[in-house]
């Protein structure tokens, strides 16, 4: 073996005007939303543990530092290429890209860019350099949309990856707190690179850091813990159940089976959260997310592990039960489930904090009907409050509410389904954001997906409304046939100089939520330049909420016309769309979204 070198670097050393290239065989990037939620809470929480506003910006120096793991690279033609630790690295580079575009208004920028490419003879070329992404990573460098169609699924991972990004991160790090973040995040965050100067040396590297032995899980440990503490008559029954069921949440997927033990332990048992602040000590909230196996053997007299009969129990009943719930939770999040639909849209929104509040007012003893309603209910409250804060601007990233959201748990914990239902109630009665907050809702480059979502659900709700089957899924879906947003007005401000002086006014106002339509893509591609009088006849072969714009949809429309007479929603065809129109537009789709999403429903659903 050849030299090997390891060496501590800050973020800023690390990717400053170096090339990183990654073989042709090692090119995916892999990342779901769990990672980059994860590697965005482990980051944000670090960092506001030490930030005051108050603090003077060198202060930052004297934050604590982070270690983000290793990577390995073979040097080769002075190209270093990455054998280990391109998930980071591509995650790394669409934050940094996320936050050049966040800070483009700001006077006080921290320079990212040497970061993210680095210029040669005029021509730019980004440092972690991968040539089928190239054209994806000019887009999110540049703020612009970029069709994934047909391209590599590693392609559309990265852009995907970037779009949650946008969504969570959190708006405790906005304005002011953005340039200390930055500037933590490129000198007090660190890796370990580790460089050979042959392919050979850094897969000898790579295999001897990954397969000397096998590392016990979290899992195994507090399986071992349990059953030693069972008497014998009644441990092999014990871990058959165990067994069997962790089989299935392996089945489920990657990291199913500890996100199951996290979101279990954490409903049922977690009463305190450590504050955000500097020496604050973890609680039961933390440990179960970061040891949840140690953390059980510190409270087991606490939870009532006393007695071999206390530990069969909590395998054969605790464990048994709530793993259920929980792979019915995962089956909801990835497809329709009478009476959990909204389990779906949460988790379309990557809210992961969903899992533990719906799993904590279930009981062992809770029948199958009263587990639906009550789970039912809960994502429906957690529907209604995350589409509030989306409406009003509001990040629903994980540590903006994770605190939030640890008090509802823990209040709503083993209540029956009629007390839930007011609990959760009365929760929304005290927010002061709702959809009669914000009147101004426009589509921007950070909410882009989630308004796609919205938009959705109020096309859906009008065509269900009116007795058509719902294509909730098809609005959403990717691929060839994929709706986009439509912007009523095409981007042309001069035919609009009558009533906006400036163009900016214009384009705030052609964004807002009365402005726009879910429409195939083909549409947009064939009509969506064109005048609102040209597209009009067109939007009369689209959706419902499309073909309210038209005249036809009120005659011969029975369905339709029944849903617009019962509903008393304001709904009328408009020859031109002018800004008293887009305006009009706007406050219908808010009606409509009180609708979808109204609490009182939630009291309906909670009667016996």
């Amino acid at each position: 073996m050849r030299e090997i070198l390891g060496k501590a670097k800050t973020v800023r050393e690390l990717l400053k005007g170096v090339k990183y290239s990654i073989d042709y065989y090692q090119r995916e990037y892999k990342w779901h939303e769990k990672q980059i939620h994860e590697l965005m809470d482990d980051l944000c929480g670090k960092f506001l543990e030490e930030y005051q506003p108050a603090h003077p910006r060198g202060k930052v120096a004297d934050y604590p530092h982070y270690f983000l793991g290793s990577i390995i690279i073979s040097k080769k033609d002075s190209i270093g290429y990455i054998v280990d630790g391109q998930q980071r690295l591509t995650s790394l580079t669409l934050l940094l890209i996320l936050l050049r575009n966040l800070q483009k208004d700001h006077a006080d920028k921290v320079n990212v860019d040497e970061l993210i490419f680095s210029e040669r003879y005029g021509q730019k070329s980004f440092n972690l350099h991968v040539e089928e992404r190239t054209p994806a990573m000019n887009a999110l460098y540049e703020g612009q949309p970029f069709d994934v169609t047909d391209r590599p699924e590693s392609v559309q991972n990265l852009v995907q990856r970037y779009a949650d990004l946008e969504t969570c991160f959190p708006e405790e790090l906005g304005e002011v707190a953005l340039p200390y973040f930055i500037d933590w995040l490129l000198e007090n965050v660190h890796l370990i690179e580790i460089t050979a100067y042959s392919d050979d040396d850094a897969y000898t590297i790579f295999e001897t850091m990954n397969d000397r032995g096998l590392s016990l899980s979290p899992t195994d440990m507090l399986k071992g813990y349990l059953l030693a503490n069972i008497d014998e008559s009644k441990r092999t029954a014990a871990n058959s159940r165990w067994r069997d069921r962790i089989r299935e949440l392996n089945d489920a997927g990657k990291e199913v089976e500890a996100d199951c033990f996290k979101a279990w332990l954490r409903s049922q048992h977690a009463t305190k959260i450590r504050e955000r602040k500097k020496g604050a000590k973890p609680e039961d909230f933390d440990r179960i997310g970061t040891e949840f196996h140690r953390w059980l053997r510190d409270v087991a007299d606490t939870v009532g592990l006393k007695q071999s009969d206390d530990f069969y129990r909590f395998i054969d009943r605790d464990f048994d039960f709530y793993s259920r719930q929980y792979l019915r939770l995962i089956e909801a999040a990835r497809q329709p489930v009478p009476g959990l639909e909204h389990v779906l849209y949460n988790a379309q929104h990557g809210f992961t904090l969903q899992y533990m509040l719906l799993l904590a007012p279930l009981r062992p003893d809770d029948g199958e009907a009263v587990v639906v309603r009550k789970i039912g209910l809960v994502a429906h409250y957690l529907d209604i409050l995350l589409t509030w804060r989306l409406w009003n601007f509001r990040s629903i990233a994980y540590s903006t509410l994770q605190y939030a959201m640890f008090l509802v748990m823990r209040d709503i914990r083993g209540l029956d389904p009629d007390a839930l239902a007011h609990k959760l109630h009365d929760v929304l009665g005290k927010e002061s954001e709702t959809f009669a907050s914000n009147d101004g809702l426009r589509m921007h480059q950070q909410n882009r997906y989630p308004l796609h979502r919205i938009l959705a659900r109020l096309t859906d709700y009008v065509e269900t409304q009116s007795g058509q089957p719902s294509r909730y899924l098809d609005y959403i879906s990717e691929g060839k046939a994929r709706y986009e947003v439509e912007h009523i007005w095409a981007d042309h401000p001069q035919r609009h100089s009558d009533e906006f002086s400036h163009p900016a006014d214009f384009a705030e106002h052609r964004n807002r939520i009365g402005g726009l339509l879910l429409l195939p893509k083909s549409f947009n591609a064939s009509y969506g330049d064109l005048t609102y009088a040209d597209k009009l006849p067109h939007y009369n072969t689209q959706n419902l909420l499309a073909r309210s714009l038209h005249p036809q949809c009120y005659q011969h429309n029975p369905g339709f016309l029944r849903f617009k007479e019962q509903s008393g929603l304001p709904f009328a065809p408009l020859a031109e769309f002018k800004k008293t129109d887009l305006e009009t537009r706007s406050q219908l789709y808010r009606q409509i979204a009180e609708r979808i999403w109204n609490p009182a429903d939630l009291l309906k659903g909670g009667q016996s």
